[in-house]
């Protein structure tokens, strides 16, 4: 029924995939001399010492990778990331308890950004480094990752590119899988280098500028402040990591497209549109509610709001304000973002544009409908008709998304009585997006949360990174019937 040699063949190659990227993050610890250096040494060897083991107990397996084999290689994939992941955290006692690194390590690697840290500076540079390189990862994913480099994983590569990149329509650059996940972090690459050059072109330290363009490009809100974005004051810093956010909330697709010179075909995707509307509508009412009741001048207020916007529509997470302490109405919109999300084939999470503006259209052609009810009016996107199992896929994931939200903000009042620290948990774990509401706002963290409650938005986070289904689908009884 499951082919477990190549699962386990894969999840080897992918552990040394992980213990690679650490290696990186040794060179950083050695070259500031930090105490994290043993850290690394002991997390790696760990790490390539396990997938070394699972390789060789899979070297023999078939290359066959039906549908199901995929979705277990890639929800394994993630848990067993942040297992591992957490390992250099712990054994310096960085973060000394497990459920907080792991906690911390699945928020990076989902691209969350919730933390539970509460001195982010007194970590050594490496930690740091690591940090924000599990949001790197995590952020275009880690599966697509390995289908770029790894060749042993092109076979049945589509059943893992769907498991792992979920949505209406998964966008490909190219016939051949590899291609594609090749051409997607060749972008992903190229983006996060100039935004790292802008930044330190603006007087930001090197090793802070790629950290935040990591966790930027990532759409993750990782820092190494304490404050956030709040602590570079520059305007100049600000802009950028807002127009690279917006960057990062969009389709690589039309990035794609934009870079090879067919900028009107970018430009004509409807998404695209519907994406920069919203960004503009909510930043022009939040501006000039600013203006009005914090007495603000234009430009200010203009980027606190825009910078908030995009933060959150796009699930980055990152602050420059306490927007708890705006004006109720403000809030609401912005917690109405937290519903929203960037682009389909983005690296944001939540719900998605697409989604938003398919179930937008169909209830407004449903009330057509019902006026001339023996009219034909399909839904169209991009001046094509939308088909019945497109629309029947969005409407599932809606209300699974919405029930799935509720359901969890009822178990995790159990945990935390305070309601809007309850929803803004629930909320924020499963878009995705890191700050929440009430003592989980972008002013506080989630280091008082109780154990059960960690592990529980962990889920929260794997769950909405995936997209729902991927994780869903194994606690379905059919998926395991032969």
């Amino acid at each position: 029924m499951f082919n477990f040699k190549v699962i386990v063949k894969i999840m080897g190659l992918l552990l040394v995939v992980e213990a690679a990227a650490m290696l990186i993050a040794l060179l950083v610890a050695i070259g500031y001399g930090g105490p994290d250096v043993t850290s690394f040494l002991y997390a790696i060897g760990i790490t390539a010492v396990s997938g070394g083991i699972l390789f060789l107990l899979g070297r023999k397996s078939s290359n066959h990778i039906a549908k199901r084999d995929g979705y277990i290689i890639v929800t394994l994939t993630w848990i067993v990331f942040s297992l591992f992941g957490s390992l250099p955290f712990m054994i310096g006692d960085f973060i000394p308890s497990f459920t907080n690194a792991f906690f911390e390590t699945m928020s990076g690697f989902t691209t969350t950004g919730s933390s539970i840290l509460t001195d982010i500076e007194a970590l050594p540079h490496g930690i740091l480094f690591w940090r924000s390189m599990t949001q790197w990862l995590g952020g275009m994913g880690i599966i697509v990752l390995s289908l770029a480099i790894l060749p042993a994983l092109g076979i049945g590569g589509m059943q893992l590119f769907v498991a792992e990149v979920p949505g209406p329509t998964p966008d490909k650059l190219h016939p051949r899988i590899k291609q594609t996940a090749k051409r997607l972090w060749g972008i992903y690459v190229l983006f996060t280098v100039l935004e790292t050059v802008l930044l330190y072109i603006g007087k930001m330290p090197l090793f802070d500028a790629v950290c935040h363009s990591f966790t930027t490009m990532a759409t993750g809100g990782y820092s190494t402040k304490q404050a956030s974005i709040a602590f570079f004051t520059s305007p100049y810093i600000q802009y950028v990591i807002t127009i690279f956010m917006f960057l990062a909330g969009t389709n690589f697709t039309l990035s794609y497209l934009a870079l090879n010179g067919k900028l009107k075909k970018a430009w004509a995707n409807e998404e695209f549109r519907w994406y920069g509307f919203f960004v503009l509508f909510f930043t022009a009412i939040i501006t000039l509610g600013l203006m009005r009741n914090t007495n603000t001048g234009f430009e200010h207020s203009f980027r606190e709001a825009l910078f908030q916007v995009v933060s959150i529509i796009t699930t980055t997470g990152y602050a420059t304000a306490d927007y708890l302490k705006w004006p109720a109405i403000m809030t609401v919109f912005l917690f109405s973002l937290f519903f929203f999300g960037g682009s389909a084939g983005s690296t944001g999470g939540s719900i998605k544009i697409v989604r938003i503006v398919l179930l937008l259209k169909n209830s407004w052609y449903e009330l057509r409908r019902l006026i001339h009810p023996n009219a034909v009016i399909p839904v169209r996107f991009n001046q094509r008709t939308v088909s019945d199992q497109i629309m029947l896929n969005v409407l599932a994931f809606f209300m699974i998304y919405v029930l799935v939200f509720f359901g969890s903000v009822v178990v995790y009042t159990f945990i935390e009585p305070d309601l809007s620290s309850a929803i803004g948990a629930v909320a924020t774990s499963l878009g995705n997006i890191g700050p929440g509401l009430g003592n989980v706002g972008p002013a506080e963290n989630f280091y008082h949360v109780p154990a059960f409650g960690k592990w529980f938005l962990s889920f929260l986070m794997l769950l909405g990174r995936l997209e729902l289904f991927t994780i869903l689908i194994l606690f379905t009884p059919s998926f395991w019937k032969n």
